[in-house]
């Protein structure tokens, strides 16, 4: 399953860039697009959970 999470704050690389290190640590397939201030989780309902809270945790809010 894919869940698109609209993050409010990613506007730059550098802000991508922090997101995608602190995702590197929990091991999910996921891809970054600042562009369109996204993120992209494939995995179950655990995944999303973790993912959620660790972009929290890396200082962005989620909408």
């Amino acid at each position: 399953m894919k869940v698109i999470l609209i993050i409010r704050d990613l506007k730059t690389e550098e802000q991508a860039e922090k997101l995608r290190l602190a995702l590197e640590d929990t091991r999910l397939i996921f891809s970054v697009k600042p562009k369109d201030h996204i993120v992209v989780i494939e995995g179950d309902a655990d995944a999303v959970y973790t993912a959620k809270v660790t972009i929290r945790e890396a200082g962005f809010i989620i909408e």
